[in-house]
């Protein structure tokens, strides 16, 4: 039987996002956060580099809006970057009044540089920063009344008039989210949780391509159960590959690759094929510096025409005692593994790692459904336009999460939880799966597919060879998610599977090469249609 839930606001997700916003919600307002894993477990947890912010004399807030709108390529939100920037202070504050630990340097901040910006202005703690800041917020949660923590519950779907027959009509421009059917995996039991407001922030989606430096629970969910709810989702084909993973030869496809910062580049380090050429001085002035997606793609050109899996990165030129307290974490990871990188360079791949579209939202974190906000890597806010500059992602996730929460203090004040009776979640007449065996097979395939057809570099043939294996694995993974009772696995290949048609699609209405979309069919870029690529679900 279901159990019922209600709450002033729905929190789903608990990285920096999740957890900056219900901090700020629990004020004034009570709070479930529901996470599918343990609450430490996110993207955030696994950011290296740090937060940008205009955090010097030597700084200025139109340095930092002109870097961002560089790396974005002509397509970010000038409103919502200047938002962002102009906020970032304010909010990195907050992060050290919650009790984030920044690393200094003769009492100040040590503000680092990284690839596309213009001057030092990253406060790291230093190579663990997002560890720190999820350290920091989830014990502030803790100390919170007015917070409930969910562990290892994962939403299903979301509840809008589409769950009742006789609203089930009701145009997308008017509809409304009630809070989610969400899955105790523990006890594979389905709950159902009612708010006055929900609050996506369920992160990235960076486990539907072959390698990624995300962790395994980044399947997409938030991308998926929006877009089955009618909201407007917005640049899918904007997926950032971070230039330096580390590479294994063993790797396994279910662990996220090791990121290599981008701090190590700040720092000086230095990229070479494995027959010692330096390269990047042929694809940009800014030389290892450049954005992420020019680096990534020099990468993966040299790649191909060398037919080797990996380049390298090398530091070896810096002194062994300042790399080791510029990267412990990188150091000891490496070294575990063989690579004294004080001594010799690291070999390093490409991955993905960070989705720049995302849920489409405005100033206030709002999305197109009444009552839906949604916060950091599933939003897109428009701050990072084709392609995120390094850092600045942290920085969005609070600055939103702050403006969602001033949105819904005033939006509670004037509404009731909702009086409709939404239905339990009714799985009779399904069976448990005994087929597990075919989702291991479907991930594979969703995975190399993306990874061969809609990686880097693309065509219009490879786009539309993935979408034709997409959408029969998606046919395929929809017959048995009807009959079966709902499980943690089914629910994550179908969200996988969501995510990675609405990449596809998007990257086929680009008919354009801009920022980290790159389609050797149409390699230039057309600056007389800047356009952003907007989809829907019409079906519901």
């Amino acid at each position: 039987m279901t159990t019922s839930f209600k709450t002033d606001v729905l929190i789903i997700g608990s990285g920096i996002a999740g957890l900056f916003a219900a901090l700020k919600i629990s004020e004034f307002a009570e709070v479930i956060i529901v996470t599918k894993k343990n609450s430490a477990e996110s993207n955030t947890n696994y950011a290296q580099g740090g937060i940008a912010s205009v955090l010097s004399s030597e700084d200025s807030f139109e340095k930092h809006i002109q870097d961002t709108l560089i790396a974005g390529a002509g397509l970010c939100d000038y409103l919502a970057v200047k938002k962002m920037v102009e906020e970032g202070p304010a909010r990195i504050k907050d992060l050290i009044k919650y009790g984030t630990e920044f690393t200094k340097k003769n009492g100040q901040l040590d503000l680092v540089k990284e690839g596309g910006h213009s001057v030092s202005r990253i406060a790291h703690t230093r190579d663990f920063t997002g560890r720190e800041v999820e350290r920091a917020l989830i014990q502030a949660v803790m100390n919170s009344n007015n917070i409930h923590l969910m562990e290892n519950n994962i939403a299903i779907d979301l509840i809008t008039e589409h769950n009742l027959l006789q609203l089930r009509d009701i145009d997308l421009e008017n509809r409304h989210c009630f809070g989610a059917y969400v899955l105790d995996i523990a006890s594979n039991k389905v709950n159902k949780i009612v708010s006055k407001a929900t609050v996506l922030s369920t992160g990235g989606l960076g486990q539907v391509y072959l390698h990624t430096t995300n962790p395994k629970i980044a399947t997409g969910d938030g991308f998926a159960i929006a877009y089955r709810a009618g909201a407007k989702i917005g640049n899918m084909e904007f997926v950032q590959f971070h230039p330096t993973s580390l590479y294994e030869l063993n790797h396994q496809i279910d662990k996220p690759s090791f990121l290599i910062s981008e701090a190590v580049r700040g720092f000086g380090g230095k990229l070479f094929t494995r027959d010692g050429n330096s390269f990047m001085q042929n694809y940009d002035d800014r030389k290892e510096l450049a954005p992420r997606d020019i680096v990534a793609r020099a990468i993966d050109n040299e790649l191909k025409k060398g037919g080797e899996d990996f380049v390298y990165l090398d530091i070896t030129h810096k002194s062994s005692n300042e790399i080791i307290e510029h990267f412990p974490q990188i150091y000891q990871t490496c070294l575990s593994k063989g690579i004294d990188i004080t001594k010799e360079p690291i070999p390093v791949v490409p991955a993905a790692h960070y989705c720049c579209g995302g849920v489409v939202v405005d100033l206030e974190a709002r999305t197109s459904l009444n009552g839906l906000y949604a916060c950091g890597e599933v939003s897109m806010t428009g701050v990072h336009g084709a392609n995120r500059l390094a850092s600045n992602s942290l920085l969005e996730a609070i600055v939103f999460a702050d403006s969602a929460s001033s949105s819904i203090k005033k939006l509670i004040k004037s509404s009731q939880i909702s009086s409709i009776e939404f239905p339990d979640w009714d799985d009779s007449g399904t069976l448990t799966s005994d087929e597990k065996v075919l989702l291991t097979h479907s991930i594979k395939e969703l995975k190399n597919t993306m990874w061969d057809y809609v990686g880097i570099v693309r065509s219009s043939q490879r786009l539309l060879r993935a979408q034709k294996r997409i959408l029969n694995l998606k046919e395929e993974t929809e017959i048995l998610y009807k009959k079966t009772k709902v499980f943690e696995e089914i629910l994550e290949l179908r969200n996988l599977i969501q995510s990675a048609e609405l990449i596809i699609f998007s990257a086929l209405f680009r008919k354009e090469s801009r920022g980290l979309h790159f389609n050797i069919d149409y390699p230039e870029k057309d600056d007389t249609k800047i356009i952003n690529t907007i989809l829907r679900n019409e079906s519901l």
